[in-house]
C-alpha cells in the first residue's frame, strides 16, 4: 500500500504554525511567554489542529527548532570542512561548536525553551545525544584525549542555552567575545597533554 501524503491544508498549516511560533519566540522576553493559544492564533488554525500536528507544546518547539537547525545539520554531513566531513578532527571540533554558539546566539528564546521544556534533563534529548555523539567520536581521533565521552559534555556544556543566555543576555558579553571564549576554551581543551607518569 502506497504511503499516505499528508494533504495540502495540513502541509500550509504546518508551515502556517512553525513561521507564527518562530516569530513568537523572537519578540518574547521569556519563552514562557509563548503558548499554545498564541500559537494558533497567530497561525490562524484551531488549537486542535496545532495538538494533532504537534502532541503538545514540546513538541512544537522541537520541531522549530530541528527546522532551525536543518542547514547546521546539512552542514555537519555533507558541507565543507571545516565544519563538514573531511576535516581533521582539532579543525572541525571548535568549527561545530562555534556553529552551535552561534546558533543558539541566534536562537536564544527558541533553544531555552527547548532546554527548559518537558521537565526531562536536556542530556536525554535528541538534538543533544546527536551533537555528543559526533563530538566525543572526532575526540577518539585525537592523540592523548583518553576521556572523549566526558570531554565532549563538557565542550557541549559551554554552549548550553541556559549559559549562553546569561552571558548574551543578562551579562551583555558580546557576539565576537564569546565566540572567542570559546574558541580559547575549546583550544585549551584539545591542547595535547603531557604523558602521565
Amino acid at each position: 500500500m502506497p504511503e499516505r501524503r499528508p494533504r495540502k491544508d495540513a502541509v500550509r498549516n504546518r508551515t502556517a504554525v512553525l513561521a507564527a511560533a518562530d516569530a513568537l519566540f523572537d519578540r518574547c522576553a521569556s519563552p514562557d511567554e509563548v503558548t499554545m493559544a498564541d500559537v494558533a492564533a497567530a497561525a490562524g488554525v484551531g488549537k486542535g489542529t496545532l495538538f494533532r500536528a504537534f502532541g503538545d507544546r514540546t513538541g512544537l518547539i522541537r520541531a522549530l527548532y530541528q527546522a532551525r537547525l536543518e542547514p547546521i545539520r546539512k552542514a555537519v554531513e555533507a558541507g565543507p570542512p571545516p565544519l563538514g566531513p573531511g576535516a581533521p578532527p582539532l579543525e572541525r571540533i571548535p568549527a561545530l561548536l562555534d556553529a552551535v554558539l552561534c546558533f543558539k546566539l541566534d536562537n536564544r528564546g527558541l533553544a531555552l525553551a527547548l532546554e527548559e521544556s518537558g521537565g526531562m534533563s536536556p542530556y536525554r534529548a535528541e538534538h543533544y545525544e546527536t551533537w555528543h555523539g559526533l563530538v566525543r567520536d572526532l575526540l577518539d581521533q585525537v592523540p592523548g584525549q583518553s576521556d572523549s565521552e566526558f570531554t565532549a559534555h563538557a565542550l557541549l556544556a559551554a554552549v548550553r542555552a541556559d549559559l549562553v543566555e546569561h552571558l548574551a543576555g543578562q551579562e551583555r558579553v558580546p557576539r565576537e567575545t564569546l565566540r572567542a571564549y570559546l574558541a580559547g576554551f575549546t583550544a585549551s581543551v584539545l591542547r595535547p597533554r603531557p604523558p602521565q607518569r
